[in-house]
């Protein structure tokens, strides 16, 4: 420890005296000694609240004070401004009496800030891969004058990014910014939530010739509350009518500094709407907040500040856009609704509970809708509370997390890329476009004929156009793709609504309800005033009452793992000790219920009336296969006339009269067919999955769909063990 505070820069060991640090962690220590004695990547894996981004900038920040850097001299990418903002404000206190400045750049921040930089670039840039792409697009001529002797990037909440198309953007951005700059800065990733040491350190030295060392810090003994309960909702249940469920909600985070996170955006506002009528009943203070992606900046600024008041409760309810490492103070209590996807996402959600010692406090409440009395069996099975329990357990018993398979064919960003560079250049040769797009690491597995078929596609949608020279520029259709704001990010944007009070930015929503409608957006319920559809503007007033809205919303990918877990809550006769009464009772009761039926001892199981239904234990990717696979071998033989379920819990079938006793054999059969996912795959389909794959010919799309959306192999593995 000592050796280690005695390298740090003056103004770094006057900090941590002057805020009273007892010691350095050992992630920060560890990380010292990687950036100070050796030249390779540093990858920083280590629980939440640990102290990585100390970790990162307390050795990056004092090589930069003994050697100045001539440009700016650190980049740190993070995945939402929220993020950058606090880290923002983080740095600013470290570095107040050093001579090296702190930039935040992202669409929220004023252009005079970003005017300075670009004015005088040194030190620490804070940015987003959006902002970055904007960069390289716009600044194209300034680049080696900003980056020129880049030293160092930090990545924060890799596994944010990896196995994403966003996470392929950053690893081509900073490829890009090296063959401009000819230099390779070192790298930095830092993640809380990673499973495989070994995937993450492949994505983080993508396209470079340097090593990564990731230190091996060992966890400091962590208590933890975990609690889980289950309500049954009637669907018929008046919207104004306060439920058990919702006052069981009220009173976990009630007083309390308290964070609720939920799968989708209309969860986050029916919740803070209940609780909020809860308190007004109450005569109680209205402390409750909502923070997504639709709401306005100022109104999510407002609700970190309010979490991050001392002593004053405050209550919030979040998507992922809280999820990540933004420090919001004491948090008393994390409460989840419904079950996460993964135990990644469990992970971090515990991590923001729990800091400067204290136990972490977590509460799962899952609500599932009654089943009606003649409700089939996969329909009375409690999914939502199976999947709680099979994620806490894999963690508990066995420290297991998700690893994250990288993208095979990226061909919306392979689009995005390749104008991008175009616009960035004005023009190059086909050849030169070719070396520059296809020596990018993501595209490894790009072939030259791929390209050029894409390029031919191009020009004869007017994305692209060739010169009399021979030359490709930007043609006038792609001009209007590549010239708007929403270019700079790979993620689908939709357009949505601007809602206003006055002229106070509430938020946006998808499809504007029609005037004298309500509808509600940060916890309230607001009525439609006026709609500008040209400005894509609503004009609203609040009003009393409870009201909802509804975003489109991703399902999320599932492991394979998850689900066997699932299968063996069903087996197994253990009560674990955080089951609280509803859901022990709801547990004992599917147990009951899955032995009666003989699902235990099998996978299939006929409903009657000539349905069956498949329970196949296994992830997303092998469900979606096992469908396809039904549909195009199996459909004639067995007679098959519908085709339902949930992805991944289970799969129903109605069958020919009397094709019951062979479906058994027909899918035992899969595993000795030499079928691949292709033969899946019409030739005539190519699915429109990522955000310009509209620009994408089609033998190109279906080549990635089959390649990263089915996993045949996964799915005979499975098979093999039914």
């Amino acid at each position: 420890m000592s050796d280690t505070f005695n390298r740090l820069a003056p103004f770094i060991q006057e900090y941590i005296y002057h805020h009273n640090w007892t010691e350095l962690r050992p992630a920060q220590i560890a990380a010292c000694q990687v950036i100070f004695d050796t030249n390779a990547h540093l990858l920083v894996a280590a629980a939440t609240a640990a102290g990585k981004t100390e970790a990162a900038f307390l050795p990056v920040v004092t090589q930069l004070h003994e050697n100045p850097s001539a440009t700016i001299g650190a980049l740190y990418i993070g995945p939402i401004k929220a993020l950058i903002n606090d880290q923002f404000e983080r740095l600013n206190g470290l570095l107040k009496t050093a001579d090296i400045p702190v930039w935040h750049w992202h669409g929220d921040v004023s252009q005079s800030h970003k005017n300075k930089l670009l004015k005088n670039p040194k030190g620490i840039l804070q940015i987003t891969p959006e902002s970055l792409e904007s960069l390289l697009v716009n600044k194209h001529n300034d680049l080696i004058r900003l980056f020129g002797d880049l030293r160092f990037v930090v990545i924060d909440e890799i596994h944010a990014f990896m196995g994403s198309e966003r996470g392929c953007q950053i690893i081509c951005q900073l490829q890009r910014l090296a063959n401009l700059t000819q230099t390779q800065p070192r790298r930095i990733g830092l993640s809380a939530t990673l499973g495989d040491y070994s995937m993450a350190e492949e994505w983080l030295r993508s396209g470079t010739e340097k090593s990564v060392i990731t230190p091996q810090i060992e966890a400091g003994k962590r208590q933890i509350k975990l609690a889980v309960e289950h309500f049954y909702l009637n669907d018929e249940v008046d919207e104004l009518e306060v439920t058990v469920y919702d006052r069981y909600l009220f009173n976990l985070s009630n007083s309390r500094k308290c964070l609720i996170f939920a799968n989708n955006r209309t969860q986050t506002e029916s919740v803070i709407a209940s609780l909020r009528r809860i308190a007004s009943e109450q005569a109680l203070p209205d402390i409750y907040h909502v923070h997504h992606g639709s709401i306005s900046a100022s109104l999510r600024q407002v609700a970190e500040n309010a979490m991050r008041e001392l002593n004053n409760p405050a209550v919030t309810a979040a998507t992922l856009t809280l999820e990540l490492g933004i420090d919001i103070g004491h948090l008393e209590r994390v409460i989840q609704l419904e079950s996460p996807l993964s135990v990644a996402s469990f992970l971090q959600r515990l991590g923001r509970t729990g800091r400067r010692g204290e136990a972490a406090d977590m509460r799962f409440v899952c609500a599932e809708t009654q089943p009606s009395p003649e409700a089939s069996l996969p329909e009375q099975i409690p999914w939502q509370l199976l999947q709680c329990i099979a994620i806490i357990q894999l963690y508990l018993e066995q420290r297991w997390i998700e690893p994250i398979k990288p993208v095979k064919y990226p061909l919306s960003l392979l689009y995005h890329q390749t104008m991008s560079i175009l616009a960035a250049t004005g023009e190059l040769s086909p050849a030169a476009l070719a070396k520059q797009v296809l020596n990018l690491p993501p595209f490894a597995a790009i072939s030259p004929e791929d390209f050029k078929l894409l390029l031919r596609y191009l020009i004869d949608i007017d994305h692209i156009q060739q010169t009399e020279t021979g030359k490709l520029i930007i043609g006038l259709t792609g001009e209007r793709i590549v010239r708007k704001f929403q270019f700079y990010a790979v993620f689908a944007d939709s357009q949505e609504y601007v809602v206003k009070q006055g002229t106070t930015e509430i938020g946006s929503i998808l499809m504007p309800p029609a005037v004298g409608n309500q509808f509600a957006l940060a916890g309230r319920t607001w009525e439609v005033a006026e709609i500008d559809f040209k400005k894509r503007v609503i004009s609203v007033k609040p009003v009393e009452g409870k009201a909802t809205i509804y975003w489109r919303g991703g399902g999320g990918i599932i492991h394979t793992k998850v689900l066997q877990r699932m299968r063996q809550v069903l087996q197994e006769d253990l009560e674990y000790s955080y089951l609280q009464t509803n859901a022990l009772q709801c547990l004992r009761t599917v147990r009951q219920l899955v032995r009666d039926a003989g699902l235990d001892k099998q996978n299939i199981l006929q409903l009657g009336k000539g349905k069956c239904c498949i329970f196949p234990w296994i992830g997303t990717l092998a469900y979606r296969t096992l469908e396809r696979w039904l549909n195009s071998c199996c459909r004639e033989s067995l007679e098959i006339k519908s085709m339902g379920g949930i992805n991944p819990y289970y799969l129903t079938l109605k069958l020919g009269n009397d094709k019951f006793k062979y479906l058994n054999q027909e899918i035992s059969a899969l595993t000795e067919e030499r079928i691949t996912s292709e033969y899946l795959v019409s030739e005539s389909e190519a699915p429109e999955l990522q955000k310009y794959d509209e620009f994408i010919p089609y033998p190109l799309l279906r080549k990635a769909f089959i390649s990263d959306y089915l996993d045949i192999e996964e799915l005979k593995q499975q098979v093999a063990q039914w």
